[in-house]
């Protein structure tokens, strides 16, 4: 639909005056009048006048009317200049949001006409979770409606194509949210072109019977009028119009014919209050009898949506079947305007939490007065909308939802266990990324497996960052208690000497560890580090606090806060207190490089005050060998800040490996002072040397953990 608009600018004069702010008017109607403004249109003048006047029905604002509008006319929106869409941020929500919607309508077109279903969901799901602003829906549903009410001049391969997408998109969301106004119009219109010959024949029997219908319609409402009045009751009685695929998914669901079907013809009273629903009750009772498997309480027994109301059917005049609902007019607005969730029941659909808030705030919205106070809904909008799902896609295009933070090895895991235990790397939209990349809606994930289910111990490491999905981490543990006592103990093991190395702690004691988790055995500690019950940081901060706790004084003695500036090799002031001694520097040891959290202790030297290196350090042992006298007791202080830390990664040379580790030190907020490498074993391996400032011991255990995690990486430690 690119046809060239004759009298584009005719549109906009025939908007009432208020309907877009009168400077953005001007300045659209400026960039229609140079010659070929709407040539590029994407839809013809009469589709776009129709879209307005839906978006008018529902109380679009001006923003919304001129965004809809600038993205039917691509060539006025680049007229108005780069700087525009700066300058008007909701516009520029909302005229994202229509080109974000372009990736489903893409991704519904690639699928083709087998999709139906829950397929169809997915894509729902995505186009709600990546249009930001969702006043955005209100114009693609109202565009499409415009499209398919003049769809009967296209080639029959692209009406069908439109009908199919209204049918498993716009026209679900639109009951979704509510929208009856368009909802009908858009399943019917669907239905007309996809079914032609029942919808012919449907609307030819209700035809036939049209007249008669109208006719006994008007003595029932004449009827219950007079009913009414004679009872006291105000009420408002109406026919209820019947739409011909309403009529045809009921004939599907009872496997009857349109005969037999009660609600062709039916009336609604509108009354006061719910005392009054029942008294109007007693009457449609007391004029003509029941029947009674046909009598719904609403009221009593809301649906899940709460949608309240009261349905009968009765036998009325000349026999003939005859539905009745009635309800307050509150609960008449309530389930007219969509406040009422009617999709939970219509469409049996599961509940999301984060879709169900973002539904709450589009119905929102739509109420009458809904945006009295236009900047607070704009303030809500982002806190409202923030994603707790990411919508994802799988290489032939179907939709996977995930938690917020999921990776590529949580969408494995979701599509499978078994292709969750194979993963050896993925692919996000063709290009690999680590296991551990967190995705966003609308990425397109393809999964790299191996022969053999062989899941990494270290997927379980938290730190890592492999798995946000609680439920993809319980398939890991899963597969490993399956291994038998022998092998979990071995690996934990090994898992745990990884770590223990790494951060200068091989070779301690593992007992204070097996008493803070209440284990009677290493062996216990062994297989709750394999199975990813324990972390292996979690048994080496357990160590490294028991060698401080072991290496403190005894008593209260006097100490004295000494130190140096950040950054030179002298402590703060509070960095470290020192048994028994006044007036002395204190530094860090060169060689070992403690950062709080480590167990530490000092050596008096000459000329140069206490040297501060951790217990189990080589040149310490070494120097207190000599002269056990000058080795002193030193506990880390309540002092913040920056501490060197030296570490070495070995890895498998590859291309942006460097570029990798700096990134995963960047996101730890940890910095490098210096980096060197050299390579190893014929240039197929590198080891890199860097000195770091990290804020404590936690952090560099986290941090060790996930340059652990990326490709290629065959160790990560402490130097």
């Amino acid at each position: 639909m690119s046809a060239p608009a004759p009298d584009p600018a005719g549109v906009l004069e025939r908007l009432p005056a208020t309907a877009v702010p009168a400077g953005l008017l001007d300045r659209m109607r400026e960039a229609l009048a140079a010659p070929g403004a709407g040539d590029d249109a994407r839809d013809p003048p009469q589709v776009v006048e129709a879209m307005l006047q839906a978006l008018q029905v529902l109380d679009a604002d001006g923003d919304t009317l001129a965004a809809a509008l600038l993205h039917t006319w691509p060539r006025v929106l680049d007229a108005l200049g780069p700087g525009f869409e700066a300058g008007h941020p909701r516009l520029a929500g909302l005229l994202e949001g229509q080109r974000a919607a372009s990736q489903v309508w893409a991704l519904h077109a690639e699928r083709g006409e087998h999709q139906h279903g829950a397929g169809s969901e997915g894509l729902r799901r995505l186009l709600l979770a990546i249009v930001r602003d969702l006043r955005v829906v209100p114009i693609l549903l109202a565009r499409q409606l415009a499209r398919m009410q003049h769809a009967m001049g296209l080639p029959e391969d692209r009406r069908l194509a439109l009908a199919r997408l209204t049918r498993d998109i716009h026209a679900p969301l639109a009951n979704r949210l509510g929208i009856w106004q368009l909802k009908w119009q858009l399943e019917d219109l669907a239905f007309r072109y996809l079914h032609a010959d029942t919808y012919k024949q449907i609307a030819r029997l209700l035809d036939e019977k049209r007249v008669d219908r109208e006719r006994y319609i008007r003595e029932v409402v004449t009827t219950l009028d007079a009913a009414m009045a004679a009872h006291g009751i105000r009420a408002d009685v109406a026919g209820r119009p019947k739409h011909i695929y309403s009529i045809w998914r009921k004939m599907q669901r009872k496997q009857a014919p349109i005969s037999e079907l009660y609600d062709l013809r039916a009336v609604r009273i509108l009354v006061d209050d719910v005392g009054a629903c029942y008294a109007a009750l007693g009457v449609v009772h007391a004029t003509w009898l029941p029947i009674p498997s046909e009598f719904d309480d609403y009221i009593a027994r809301p649906k899940p949506n709460e949608y309240r109301s009261l349905h009968t059917a009765v036998v009325g005049p000349e026999g003939k079947t005859l539905e009745v609902q009635i309800r307050t007019r509150d609960m008449h607005r309530q389930a007219e305007l969509g406040v009422a969730a009617h999709w939970k029941y219509k469409e049996g659909g599961g509940i999301d939490a984060a879709l169900e808030r973002k539904i709450a705030w589009m119905r929102r919205l739509l109420e009458p007065g809904g945006e009295a106070d236009g900047v607070a809904l704009a303030g809500e909008l982002g806190a409202e909308l923030a994603e707790e799902r990411v919508y994802v896609l799988t290489p032939k295009g179907e939709v996977i939802d995930l938690p917020a933070g999921a990776t590529p090895l949580d969408f494995a895991y979701r599509v499978h266990t078994e292709v969750g235990h194979r993963c050896r790397g993925a692919k996000v939209d063709g290009r690999i990324v680590p296991l551990n990349h967190r995705l966003h809606s609308g990425d397109r994930v393809e999964i790299m497996t191996g022969k053999t289910a062989e899941p990494r111990r270290d997927w379980l490491m938290e730190a890592n960052g492999f798995l946000a999905s609680g439920r993809s981490r319980e398939k890991v543990r899963a597969w490993f208690h399956k291994l038998d006592r022998a092998r979990n103990e071995a690996e934990g093991k090994e898992l745990l000497d990884k770590e223990l190395r790494r951060l200068g702690l091989l070779g301690a004691d593992l007992a204070p560890a097996c008493e803070r988790f209440h284990l009677d055995s290493e062996g216990d500690l062994h297989v709750l580090v394999a199975l990813g019950d324990l972390g292996p940081h979690q048994v080496g901060r357990v160590l490294a606090e028991h060698e401080r706790a072991r290496n403190a004084p005894v008593e209260k003695v006097p100490t004295v806060h000494v130190s140096r500036p950040a950054g030179s090799g002298r402590a703060r002031p509070d960095a470290f207190t020192v048994q028994g001694v006044d007036n002395l520097l204190v530094q860090m040891a060169r060689c070992c490089q403690p950062v709080p959290g480590d167990a530490i202790a000092g050596y008096l030297t000459r000329g140069r005050g206490v040297t501060v290196h951790r217990s189990a350090c080589a040149t310490l042992q070494r120097l207190g060998a000599r002269h056990p006298e000058r080795v002193l007791q030193v506990e880390w202080g309540s002092a913040r800040g920056g501490y060197e830390a030296d570490v070495e990664v070995l890895a498998v040379d590859r291309k942006w490996l460097l570029k990798e580790i700096t990134n995963v030190i960047a996101q730890a907020n940890a910095n490098v002072l210096s980096i060197n490498s050299d390579h190893q074993r014929n240039g197929a391996r590198v080891r890199i040397r860097m000195r770091l400032r990290v804020s404590d011991f936690g952090q560099l255990s986290t941090l060790l953990g996930r340059l652990s995690g990326l490709a290629g990486v065959e160790e990560a430690r402490r130097e």
